[in-house]
């Protein structure tokens, strides 16, 4: 039985089958798209923080914004030239739309990729700092992890002499980064002590491990699965034995509720004990001799003498100074700061200035006297264009908070350029890729700096552990990427395989390339409507 309106629209409204499901699958996703909008108009309005403005490169988005419409054009004239019968203006427009789509994403995975490897650090004053992280060096060279990626300076760092791993949870991967590590410091990571155990009912202790066997995760495996076996063996044991005792309790009761005799109902541990095997919940070792090992901040809770990692490894040994170093600086931030201390009753200009970073780094201090100078141009240019208000004695308009507080990169280089923030020079490979920091290095653009672990509150890249506004970002326009990748493959499918089609019923590949054209102007539209609100607003 062939299924009806397939190619043919029906007389009535005129729609094939294909028509009207794009239309409800398009009804679906405005409601969901619709929603995530709605969210960021929410987060927005009730953010507990400086909502960051115009914190993404323009120049991309706007050109991906020019991609995405001249790839509506081309698909619609990719359609029409399907509609007139003309194969090869129909390949040459839908190559066009399907290049228009790899450069949508490129440009993108750009964006993404300078975001995630942008570091950002919050201060315990919440002065917010920007910039590149440097790299661990010995000997001149770049310190590498066990997976060869260099190592950030962003560590705590503990002399360690003894780890004690959680039999169950223990990461793999950062077993092998210990020892790892501890070969690059010549060091040995041992079993402390006998591993003996219970495996057998009525058995005497057998040796698991032996003290002085070196770390592995092949040990460690042996270990768990003594571990969960001896576990699964007791917990029916002692499930059994709380069966027996309810069949006891409620024949000695007859009639009561269970929760009338569950005070009655008890496990008799002295006798159950004989049977029970040994749960190996932890095993020890010792760091021979102690070594200073590097942690990432998200991984360990720090210690003076005692540290604990998320996978519950215990890790013996004195923090040592771990400080938070930047390569270079590429903008300070005070909003945040300026934020708490209205709410404190304090005067922001008056806290900036007393702040850790103020009064530790000459050059931020320098930037900030400068910044002053730009706000008070600022405000002299907008007094005298539009005047000061008779009735509160207060200027119309006034700087925003972002020109006040914030100092970007761009501030950085129109201070050592000896220009006015609004006369900074920015190279075209800048607006894509961030600052040029080996560029400008020469005229100390960019700033050094060292900052104390107890002075960081919080730390993270630019992604949506950052702040509620990166969260909805990477959602959305993640989100909106997916449906670029899938709608670009499908309008590649009629590209590359539609030929059969066409030469079956040109009108069957005509009506599948409409859809997916239709599918493609929503596409747009999403677009059209978060490029102003993400890097506009």
């Amino acid at each position: 039985m062939e299924i009806p309106y397939i190619v043919t629209p029906r007389k009535d409204t005129g729609l094939f089958n294909a028509k009207i499901a794009i239309w409800l699958f398009l009804a679906s996703e405005v409601m969901l798209f619709g929603g995530f909008f709605s969210a960021y108009v929410f987060l927005r309005i009730g953010a507990d923080y400086p909502w960051p403005e115009r914190a993404l490169p323009v120049l991309p988005g706007l050109i991906n914004t020019f991609v995405l419409i001249g790839s509506s054009v081309t698909v619609v004239f990719a359609w029409a030239s399907l509609k007139m019968r003309q194969w090869r203006k129909f390949q040459f427009f839908m190559g066009i739309t399907v290049a228009c789509a790899v450069l949508f994403m490129g440009l993108k995975s750009i964006e993404y990729y300078v975001k995630l490897h942008h570091q950002a650090v919050r201060l315990n004053d919440y002065t917010i700092i920007e910039g590149h992280l440097g790299k661990e060096m010995e000997d001149g060279k770049p310190v590498l992890d066990h997976n060869g990626n260099e190592i950030e300076e962003n560590q705590i760092v503990v002399d360690v002499s003894g780890l004690t791993f959680n039999t169950v949870r223990f990461h793999k991967a950062w077993v092998e980064e210990f020892l790892s590590q501890a070969e690059h410091r010549h060091s040995k990571i041992v079993v402390a002590a006998d591993v003996t155990a219970v495996t057998a009912e009525g058995q005497a202790p057998e040796m698991i491990v032996k003290a002085g066997e070196p770390l592995s995760v092949e040990l460690l495996e042996r270990i768990q699965k003594v571990h969960l076996a001896a576990r699964s063996h007791n917990g029916a044991l002692r499930t059994a034995a709380l069966r027996d005792e309810w069949k006891t309790a409620k024949t000695a009761n007859p009639g009561k509720k269970g929760w009338q005799i569950s005070s009655e109902v008890n496990i008799d541990a002295e006798a159950l004990a004989p049977k029970l095997l040994s749960e190996i919940g932890t095993v020890a070792f010792k760091v021979d001799p102690p070594a200073h090992f590097d942690f990432k901040p998200r991984d360990i809770r720090e210690a003076d003498s005692q540290s604990r990692l998320r996978d519950d490894t215990v890790v013996e040994g004195k923090l040592l100074a771990s400080p938070m170093v930047f390569h270079s600086v590429d903008a300070i931030d005070f909003q945040f700061l300026a934020m708490k201390a209205v709410e404190r009753g304090q005067d922001p200009m008056e806290v900036i200035e007393n702040c850790w970073l103020i009064k530790n780094n000459a050059f931020a201090k320098e930037a900030w006297e400068w910044n002053k100078g730009q706000v008070a141009k600022i405000e002299k240019e907008l007094i005298d264009k539009y005047k000061i208000n008779e009735e509160t004695g207060k200027p119309n308009r006034e700087p925003t908070a972002t020109e006040r507080y914030r100092i970007g990169w761009k501030d950085f280089v129109a201070k050592a350029d000896g220009v006015d923030r609004t006369n900074e020079k920015i190279r075209i490979k800048e607006e894509f890729f961030g600052p040029d920091y080996v560029g400008r290095e020469d005229r100390h653009t960019f700033a050094h700096l060292s900052i104390p672990r107890e002075e960081v509150r919080f730390t993270s890249k630019f992604s949506p552990a950052w702040n509620t506004y990166y969260a909805i970002y990477f959602t959305i326009t993640g989100l909106h990427g997916l449906h670029v990748i899938g709608g670009a493959l499908v309008l590649a499918f009629y590209l590359f395989f539609g030929r059969k089609m066409y030469d079956t019923n040109p009108e069957w590949l005509t009506n599948r390339v409409e859809i997916g054209g239709l599918f493609w102007h929503f596409v747009d539209l999403i677009w059209i409507f978060a490029f102003p609100i993400f890097y506009l607003m």
